[in-house]
């Protein structure tokens, strides 16, 4: 396997809980960059919804946060089911009175040329890594727009900055949640309600060994202009950043979470 750079040391933050009391529903939940914010998410006072495919993994993630006096309930959910994702949102409203933050993380990442695509995968990458912010975003916008107030973060990728081969079906559903997120931030910006989507560079993930090989991260760390691997806990703290008030200045943008690789 390709070296690790070691992460930086934890960021102790001046202001503890910035996320106190908050309810946060976050999809893809129980592996990688969704666990990343679901872990963090919670560790700043967030109750946390987290909603995943994966019934077995997402109850252990969050009994895990729950054993470290966190807040979190795991959901069996298929983000392709949009009256699923309804009924789970209405059930945290009963609950909480309220739904603060929604972070779209759900997403496949399949590699297939396009001479050799069927239409079946095409439709499956969109219906997985687009649709489902559709879906997850019709059942919450209507309630933060009512009560005037709310953050949605969606999951892109800098793979629709670069352009890269073998990945057109994925590519085309990231630049899609690009443009989602910034007509939704023109929509919803007059009834206090912030879109932004954040696009994760090479994210040295659990599963990621079995798409990169270590020629692959090298060109990464080339690329990079910091030299480290970067973890789901970088993206988790840009997203707890969109999540809080201190991005409440900010809306329809795109944060590059790669380590200095595109720059724009």
């Amino acid at each position: 396997m390709w070296p690790v750079h070691p992460h930086p040391a934890p960021i102790r933050w001046t202001i503890a809980n910035m996320l106190h009391d908050r309810v946060a529903l976050v999809t893809g939940a129980a592996t990688g960059i969704g666990e990343a914010i679901a872990r963090l998410f919670a560790q700043h006072g967030a109750q946390v919804y987290l909603l995943d495919i994966d019934a077995a993994r997402n109850e252990a993630v969050a009994a895990s946060i729950r054993a470290e006096s966190g807040r979190a309930d795991a959901i069996t959910a298929d983000v392709t089911d949009g009256p699923a994702l309804g009924a789970i949102a209405r059930n945290a409203i009963e609950r909480h009175g309220r739904i603060d933050a929604l972070i779209n993380n759900a997403g496949i990442y399949p590699r297939r040329l396009f001479v050799d695509m069927t239409e079946a995968e095409w439709d499956h990458m969109q219906d997985v890594n687009l649709k489902s912010m559709f879906h997850a975003i019709k059942a919450v916008a209507p309630h933060m727009i009512e009560r005037r107030s709310g953050k949605i973060v969606n999951i892109s990728s800098v793979t629709f900055h670069l352009g890269t081969a073998k990945l057109s079906h994925y590519v085309a559903s990231k630049g899609g949640v690009i443009g989602l997120t910034r007509s939704l931030a023109r929509e919803f910006g007059e009834h206090n309600v912030y879109v932004n989507c954040i696009t994760p560079g090479a994210i040295q993930t659990e599963s990621e060994p079995r798409f990169v090989t270590d020629a692959d991260a090298r060109v990464f760390l080339e690329s990079q202009s910091i030299k480290r691997r970067l973890t789901p806990l970088d993206v988790a703290r840009a997203a707890l950043f969109l999540a809080c008030e201190w991005s409440d200045g900010v809306t329809g943008q795109c944060l590059n979470v790669d380590a200095g690789w595109y720059m724009h």
